[in-house]
């Protein structure tokens, strides 16, 4: 089935989903620790049982049970040479149980994180996920779902390998977090953006929580987007019943009804998770089989906010940018590209990225909305910088990135690895550019700045509305339409050709009139004149009343900017005029002359006057991974203790990495970078710290583990760097340890905390078989435990001692427990 033939079925009435899989067989009996597709296969009895069922309760798709059916998750069973015979063997297996219903093949993440944070390079996990799907097809599904998503990357290396091997309808759904995040840090609107860009048939959240907890989710996925909106929630908050079994909190007749709330929030494709049964997709379909989508209405009885036609959308990994014709205008952030730039071509040349990093950090400080990246210069591989670039200086801002370069396979490369929706500069009729950039657009889901130029400079403002006008029939016959085009003005040298502001004007002007976003450089205007600030910014003001929707510009240059934000405050546009005032308040205590030298200058100037203490906080808190060895071993020479940069240093940057992740200011990459910084550096400092008096005292051992049966790590290695950090001597046992071989380390370790983390509903209640067994055989050890399915209350229900909601927070847990200041 097409992305096309879905849109078909699902446009016309609700559709229904299956409801859970995992915890049904382990009623069943499946055991903790087995691989659940080869122990379905040896049961294939129960999972037709289940499936039927499904069927007669009036799903209208089911999903084959090839959840970890790909090579990575099916090799840590000992499996990977059965890909092919598990997968094809269990569609085979659905479509037997449910003939006549829709078999989704069912996809979902490896367990082993990507590069930056991981060690699995993209295009491996591309591969894995071609593999899987290829087999999936062959096999007889009629769509594919990816769920369970904690990764906004990951969900598109799915997408990307789906597109490149198969013409199936693709459905994504994700996992949140209770902040309304996933765990990488991915917010609802972000992700809803990226997927439907890159061609996801309908998205939505499954897991995560009941339907009483997921309306917002549903909610601002549906604001952002066209395409359909799937829910399906787990049937509450799980607990464990006096046999130890994992249960949920919400009956058939209360999960059905709160599933009105994620119908009203925009939800048409709707199905359960954990803990529901046949029983609740039954009711789902008795209650609400007659809805229609058109029909849907929000709880006031309004209808359902849907994507606002002429609503544009750029988006990061963590950050959204929404945008039409008439509102505040935009500056897209020029600074980072070695044209004319002397010093950053040297630092580039020498993998240096110091100035990158300034200038990325500079330009959000100073209000610039997107980023341009261009490394175009010779004696560097310009591909091989682009990504080091993009990825450095992702790490710093979530602004959206506008990757600017002329070769058609650095932007592929560049618009490949970027995990959300980028800003593409530019496309234009030059020998054969649009029929190369074009596909590229179209294929990663990106906006494109259209540069109305072929062989030669157009003459005249209608010959640049003639090679708009060429242009946009190309992207409309791709399947692109207005919303996915920015058009530059191209702005001539008036110095030269006294009609070059006026054309360009006139070029803004019709492209407001006729519905195009606009974007314009403004250098070029005032080439060849004196004090050319004037000309830029009395320049730039009248193309703001002409429509310009942004600019590439310098966002540290005072006048322009002042202008701009004047100029939206005089034509009455919503928030100018708190933004106007907002910005005016830096000259509250400092006139604008010393503002504009203070704006310009290179972080490099500034921290030759830091101390080096100060920088080694700073390359933590940033997660310079780069350059904290070099900055530690200089502190060391000049005289700091190694303690001191310890306890002084390190210990206090890491707990403010900490607070700002429990604000939501920083999420999990910007976590582990900071924890990874800091463990480079306390790497240099150990063997100093061994040598004598230094050494300080030593803290207690912990043992961690993921429990028997779950081999998912994420979460437990990240637990463990941070806990390794502050001085604790951690034996980490790995994953899906039994409980015997953690009471054992304990024991020979003398470990005063056992640490257990477990990410899915089917393992969790093996932490209670580790607390149980603690306690039997007198072990002094405190138990603490966490995981993306674990509560508080589980913690309680069990007996542990401690819980922990986040790697931060395991480090306050431990020090609490063992009552360490």
């Amino acid at each position: 089935m097409t992305k096309e033939e879905f849109w078909g079925l699902s446009n016309n009435r609700i559709l229904f989903l299956d409801g859970a899989t995992g915890t049904n067989l382990m009623k069943a009996g499946m055991p903790a620790g087995v691989c659940p597709e080869n122990w379905i296969l040896e049961h294939q009895d129960v999972m037709i049982n289940l499936q039927s069922n499904y069927a007669k309760a009036g799903a209208d798709i089911i999903y084959a049970p090839t959840f970890t059916g790909n090579r990575i998750k099916l090799a840590d069973y000992g499996l990977g040479d059965r890909i092919e015979e598990i997968n094809s063997s269990l569609v085979k297996l659905t479509k037997k149980a449910a003939p006549g219903v829709l078999v989704a093949g069912d996809i979902t993440m490896t367990g082993r994180q990507l590069r930056p944070i991981g060690d699995l390079d993209f295009e491996e996990l591309v591969d894995v996920y071609k593999q899987q799907i290829k087999i999936l097809e062959a096999a007889g599904c009629d769509i594919l779902v990816v769920e369970t998503m904690m990764s906004l990357q990951e969900c598109r290396a799915a997408l990307i390998a789906a597109k490149e091997v198969t013409d199936l309808a693709v459905m994504v759904t994700l996992t949140f977090e209770a902040d309304g995040r996933t765990l990488y840090g991915s917010d609802a609107a972000s992700s809803a953006i990226t997927l439907e860009a890159l061609g996801a048939c309908a998205i939505g959240a499954n897991c995560s929580t009941g339907p009483d907890k997921m309306a917002a989710i549903i909610s601002d996925m549906a604001a952002v987007t066209s395409i359909p909106i799937i829910a399906k929630p787990n049937a509450g908050l799980p607990s464990v019943d006096e046999n130890g079994n994992t249960e949920y909190d919400m009956d058939c007749d209360t999960f059905v009804k709160e599933m009105e709330l994620l119908v009203s929030a925009g939800a048409s494709i709707i199905g359960g998770c954990c803990g529901t049964t046949p029983d609740y997709i039954k009711g789902l379909k008795d209650r609400y089989g007659n809805v229609k989508p058109n029909d849907i209405r929000d709880g006031e009885g309004n209808p359902v906010p849907r994507k606002i036609c002429g609503r544009r959308y750029l988006a990061s990994e963590r950050m959204s940018l929404s945008f039409g014709l008439d509102e505040n205008f935009m500056i897209v952030g020029e600074r980072i590209n070695p044209t004319g730039k002397k010093k950053l071509q040297e630092q580039l040349r020498e993998g240096n990225l110091d100035m990158v990093c300034d200038f990325a950090a500079n330009q959000e400080k100073e209000g610039a909305s997107i980023l341009d990246i261009n490394v175009g210069m010779s004696g560097i591989d310009e591909k091989e910088m682009m990504l080091k670039v993009m990825e450095e200086v992702m790490s710093i801002t979530d602004l959206p990135l506008c990757i600017d370069t002329s070769s058609a396979e650095v932007m592929e490369a560049a618009l490949r690895l970027y995990p959300g929706r980028a800003l593409m500069n530019s496309i234009s009729l030059e020998k054969g550019k649009a029929e190369k950039f074009l596909p590229l657009a179209k294929k990663y889901g990106a906006m494109f700045i259209l540069l109305p130029l072929a062989e030669a400079l157009p003459k005249d403002s209608q010959e640049k509305i003639d090679n708009i006008n060429t242009i946009y029939e190309m992207a409309t016959k791709l399947g692109m339409n207005k919303e996915d085009i920015v058009v530059d003005g191209l702005v001539a040298t008036v110095g030269a050709d006294p009609n070059a502001a006026i054309n360009t004007l006139d070029t803004i002007g019709y492209c407001h009139e006729n519905s195009y976003a606009t974007i314009c450089g403004l250098s070029n205007i005032s080439f060849g004149l004196p004090q050319r600030s004037n000309v830029n910014t009395a320049f730039l003001t009248m193309a703001i009343a002409r429509g310009l929707t942004m600019a590439i510009a310098n966002p540290s240059q005072e006048m322009l900017v002042n202008a701009a934000f004047a100029s939206d405050l005089l034509r009455k546009k919503e928030g100018a005029d708190v933004r106007y005032i907002t910005r005016m308040e830096r000259y509250a205590d400092q006139n604008s002359a010393n503002s504009a030298a203070q704006n310009v200058s290179s972080s490099k100037a500034v921290l030759e006057n830091d101390n080096i203490l100060d920088i080694i906080k700073k390359d933590v808190l940033t997660g310079n991974k780069r350059g904290i060895v070099k900055d530690t071993e200089k502190a060391v020479k000049e005289g700091n203790s190694p303690r001191q940069i310890l306890d002084e240093i390190l210990m206090p940057a890491i707990n403010e990495v900490g607070d700002l992740f429990d604000k939501g200011k920083y999420f999990l990459p910007q976590l582990i970078a900071g924890a990874e910084a800091m463990k480079l550096s306390i790497g240099y400092l150990e063997p100093l710290l061994k040598e004598g008096a230094d050494s300080g005292e030593k803290l207690p051992s912990i043992v961690i583990a993921t429990v028997h049966g779950d081999i998912h790590d994420i979460g437990k290695n990240l637990v463990a760097l941070m806990l390794k950090n502050y001085g604790f001597n951690v034996i980490d046992l790995g994953k899906d340890v039994p409980r015997e071989e953690i009471i054992k380390a304990a024991r020979e370790y003398d470990a005063k905390i056992i640490a257990l983390s477990a990410l899915m509903t089917t393992t969790m209640k093996e932490m209670k078989n580790v607390v149980d067994l603690a306690h039997a055989e007198n072990l002094d050890a405190k138990i603490i435990i966490g995981g993306a399915v674990v509560t508080q209350d589980y913690a309680d229900e069990i007996g542990a001692d401690g819980y922990s909601s986040d790697a931060a927070d395991a480090v306050r847990v431990v020090k609490n427990i063992l009552g360490i200041e």
